[in-house]
């Protein structure tokens, strides 16, 4: 089980890995080994996750969420695969844990007299120089 939060954890059965080859810099060694971690987790399908912890981590996810809803991502900063798989699963916790924060509910607020007063002296003085500029002076 890997814990997220107090009341969330996930199985392991859950998260599948599988090794690609990496791009970039790296000689030889980029085209010989699969270093690169691909893990997938199937989030609408996940009995771990709560319905609410579910839908917020399908807003967050983005492009990496497929049509299908499985979460995918992609390490391969690290030359090897121990430190990419331990990247990738870093990454789908701190998902995880940023979706298990609830909202913060917005409170409404209302403007302060003194910002209101700001506010309608500027209209004023913005208002007095659009009428200066339509003036046309007499060419008598």
């Amino acid at each position: 089980m890997i814990r997220i939060t107090g009341r969330i954890a996930l199985d392991e059965s859950e998260i599948e890995e599988s090794f690609i080859r990496a791009g970039g810099p790296g000689g030889q060694n980029v085209n010989k080994v699969a270093t690169a971690v691909q893990l997938r987790f199937d989030v609408r399908r996940s009995p771990s996750l709560p319905d609410d912890v579910r839908a917020r981590l399908e807003r967050l996810a983005g492009r990496r969420l497929t049509r299908e809803g499985v979460l995918v991502i992609v390490a391969q900063r690290y030359r090897t695969q121990q430190r990419n798989r331990e990247d990738a699963l870093a990454r789908l916790v701190e998902l995880v844990r940023q979706a298990a924060a609830p909202p913060v509910p917005r409170r409404p607020t209302k403007p302060t007299a003194a910002s209101r007063q700001r506010r309608l002296e500027t209209k004023e003085r913005h208002s007095r120089t659009k009428t200066l500029r339509r003036s046309r002076p007499d060419m008598d």
